[in-house]
C-alpha cells in the first residue's frame, strides 16, 4: 500500500524542531540576562559583550559550515554542530564569571554558526523550487516560535530551579534532537528507503547530481559577485533582529517598566508576530512565483515592503508614552521584518543551486557580523546616553538602506546556466507547473 505522506515533509518537520531548539538555546541568555546581571554585578557594557560573543564564531562558521555541508553532506555536519552547541549551553549554566560566560557563548556560536546554511543545503535536494519559500518560512517560524516561548520556559525553570538550571535543561534537549536527526535524516531523497519514485519525481532529484556537486569546485569569484548584495541586505535585516533577540527583555523591563511577571507575555507578543511573518512571507513568495513565474518579483515583493514596514512601525514604538502601545508597535515592526526572512534564505538556493550551503553561509555572514556589532553598540549607547532611542534610530536607518538595496537583487542571475541532466531553474519551474 502506497504511503499517504511525503517523506520530505517529515524531514522538514525535523529541521523545524532544530530551528526551534536552536533559537531557544540562542536567546535564552537574553531572558536570563537581567537575573545574571543582578547576581554577578554586570554592567550594561559587560552584558552587551556577553550577548555579542555568540556572534563572532557564528559569523566565522557560516561559510565554513555551508562549505562542509556541500562537500560531505548535511547529516554529519549538522549532528556535529548540534553536539557542540548543546554541550556549550549546558556549560553556560555552570559559568562563574564574565570570562566563562563569554567562552561558553563563543562555543554556542561555533555550534550554531553553520547550522542554518547546512539546513539550507539540505533543502536543495529535498524541496522543489515551488516549495522552498514555504520550507524556509516554516522553519524560521519555528525559530521565532522558539524565541517567543523562551521567556515563559526559561522563567518557569528559573523560578523553580534558578537561571543556571535553565541552560542545563535546554542543552540536554538539544542532545536528544541530535539523536533523532541521525536516526531519521539522509543527505538525499535517493538515499532514504522510505522515499518512493513518485516523490522523487515531485522533487526532481537526479540520483547522480549530489556526487557531481561534491566533486566540483566552488566558483568563489562569481559567488561573491552574485551574493554580496544579498549579504549586505541580510546585515541590515540582522541588525534589527539582534536587537529584538538580545535587548528586548531589558528594554521592556528598564525603559517601559514591566515587572518580571509581565515580562514573559510582553516579550512573547513581538516574537509571536514574527512567527506569523516568517511563514506568511515564504508562502506569499511561493504564491507569487506560481502565479507569475517571475522569480525576481516573487522575492522583491516581500523584501522591500517587509523592511520598509519594519521601519515605519519602529519609529512610533520609540516615542509613544504608552508601554503597551510600544509593545504592539514593536510587534508590528517585527512582523514586517520577518516577512523578509524566508525570502533571504531562499535566495542562496535560487542563485547558487548545488552550492547553496556555501552561498547560505556567505549570506548569513552578514547576519553574523550584525550580531557581532549590534548588541555591543546597543549596550554602549544605552550606557553612554541613558536612553534606548538612539540605538533604535540606528536600526531604523539600516532598515531604510536595506529596503533600497533590495530593489537591485536579482535571483535569476544564477551561478551557472542549467545543463542537460541537472536540476536547473528552467527544469525546476517546469516541475512546479
Amino acid at each position: 500500500m502506497r504511503r499517504l505522506f511525503r517523506v520530505r515533509y517529515l524531514m522538514l518537520f525535523i529541521l523545524c524542531l532544530m530551528y526551534f531548539i536552536a533559537y531557544i538555546d540562542r536567546v535564552n541568555i537574553s531572558v536570563a540576562g537581567p537575573l545574571m546581571r543582578k547576581e554577578m554585578g554586570l554592567s550594561p557594557s559587560q552584558l552587551g559583550l556577553i550577548f555579542s560573543a555568540f556572534a563572532y564564531p557564528y559569523a566565522a562558521m557560516q561559510i565554513f559550515g555551508g562549505w562542509l555541508a556541500d562537500r560531505i553532506g548535511p547529516r554529519l555536519v549538522l549532528a556535529t554542530l548540534s553536539v557542540v552547541w548543546a554541550v556549550a549551553t549546558v556549560m553556560t549554566g555552570l559559568s562563574w564569571g564574565v570570562a566563562s560566560l563569554v567562552v561558553f557563548r563563543l562555543l554556542v556560536g561555533v555550534g550554531e554558526g553553520g547550522a542554518f546554511p547546512t539546513a539550507t543545503r539540505a533543502f536543495t535536494y529535498w524541496m522543489p523550487v515551488s516549495e522552498r519559500g514555504f520550507a524556509q518560512g516554516i522553519t524560521h517560524s519555528f525559530a521565532r516560535l522558539g524565541g517567543a516561548v523562551t521567556p515563559p520556559i526559561v522563567l518557569a525553570i528559573v523560578m523553580a530551579r534558578g537561571w543556571r538550571a535553565s541552560f542545563v535543561v535546554l542543552g540536554l534537549v538539544s542532545l536528544v534532537w541530535t539523536f533523532l536527526w541521525l536516526l531519521m535524516f539522509r543527505n538525499s531523497p535517493t538515499e532514504h528507503k522510505w522515499v518512493e519514485p513518485i516523490e522523487l519525481a515531485e522533487i526532481g532529484i537526479q540520483p547522480s547530481e549530489m556526487k557531481e556537486a561534491a566533486r566540483e569546485k566552488i566558483p568563489w569569484n562569481l559567488m561573491i559577485r552574485r551574493m554580496w548584495l544579498v549579504t549586505f541586505v541580510d546585515f541590515c535585516y540582522g541588525w534589527s533582529l539582534w536587537v529584538f533577540l538580545t535587548w528586548l527583555p531589558s528594554y521592556l523591563s528598564e525603559a517601559r517598566g514591566f515587572k518580571l511577571n509581565q515580562m514573559a507575555l510582553m516579550t512573547m507578543l513581538p516574537l509571536m508576530a514574527g512567527v506569523i511573518g516568517d511563514t506568511l512571507g515564504g508562502v506569499t513568495s511561493d504564491f507569487i512565483f506560481k502565479r507569475t513565474k517571475n522569480l525576481r518579483l516573487a522575492r522583491q515583493a516581500l523584501l522591500v515592503p517587509g523592511l520598509s514596514g519594519a521601519l515605519i512601525f519602529i519609529l512610533p514604538a520609540i516615542y509613544t508614552p504608552s508601554p503597551l502601545h510600544a509593545v504592539w508597535y514593536l510587534a508590528a515592526s517585527f512582523f514586517c521584518l520577518e516577512l523578509t526572512n524566508a525570502v533571504l534564505w531562499t535566495l542562496p538556493i535560487d542563485i547558487a543551486g548545488k552550492f547553496a550551503g556555501t552561498a547560505g553561509g556567505f549570506m548569513n555572514t552578514g547576519f553574523g557580523v550584525a550580531g557581532m556589532i549590534s548588541p555591543a553598540v546597543f549596550g554602549f549607547l544605552i550606557q553612554a546616553t541613558g536612553t534606548y532611542r538612539i540605538p533604535f534610530f540606528i536600526s531604523a536607518g539600516l532598515l531604510l538602506i536595506g529596503a533600497l538595496c533590495s530593489l537591485r537583487i536579482d535571483p535569476t542571475r544564477r551561478l551557472e546556466e542549467p545543463r542537460s541532466g541537472a536540476l536547473g531553474l528552467t527544469e525546476s519551474i517546469s516541475l512546479a507547473k
